[in-house]
């Protein structure tokens, strides 16, 4: 008994024990100096997405970052701007429905009428099809969707500018991601948030 006490002491305090770990070279050093590799976390992979992966490969998971961060500042800057009482004038539907008489937040999807989620749905799709692309193969980086035509003075920073902008722009949907998560479990558990009001 004695012996077995001892054993699962000694084997409990090695967990904690520092190691020896061999450096090791993989794929993802290739990626350490894309823009969003930053401090304090410096390149941040830990479900392995890019284990063994190409340019193509990132450039993908980049863009779909870039737009899910998009998104999401959408969704956030929405719940917060319909919990403050500002909602869009006239009526949602023919049979005279305010936009503001539907909830905040989430609740909102379960009252819309199915027509009206199956309009949000097609006109997202719409978006998403035809719209937010690289029509003319011009894009510089991925989710560059100028094409041509939009330019907003992008042309006339330099290089560094650029990547600054581009590194904001990953950070802050990334903030919004996490920030758009936190209000749809916050609205679940219900109370009462600073700023954003009654859930």
């Amino acid at each position: 008994m004695k012996l077995t006490l001892l054993a699962s002491l000694m084997a409990s305090a090695a967990a904690f024990a520092p190691s020896k770990v061999a450096q090791s070279t993989t794929s993802l050093n290739a990626f350490e100096s894309e823009i969003g590799s930053q401090p304090p976390l410096g390149f941040f992979d830990p479900l392995g997405l890019l284990d063994d992966a190409d340019q193509e490969r990132f450039d993908r998971l980049r863009y779909v970052e870039v737009k899910h961060g998009r998104i999401a500042q959408l969704a956030f800057l929405g719940n917060i701007i319909t919990r403050a009482g500002i909602h869009l004038p006239g009526n949602i539907d023919q049979a005279g429905n305010a936009f503001e008489s539907f909830p905040n937040g989430y609740a909102a999807v379960n009252a819309i009428p199915g027509a009206g989620v199956a309009q949000i749905v097609l006109f997202v799709g719409f978006l998403e099809l035809g719209v937010m692309k690289d029509v003319t193969g011009e894009a510089e980086f991925p989710g560059d969707f100028r094409n041509g035509a939009l330019d907003f003075g992008w042309d006339n920073f330099d290089e560094e500018t650029k990547l600054s902008k581009r590194g904001i722009e990953l950070n802050n949907g990334r903030a919004a991601m996490m920030g758009i998560l936190g209000l749809m479990v916050h609205e679940q558990l219900g109370g009462v948030l600073p700023v954003v009001g009654e859930m």
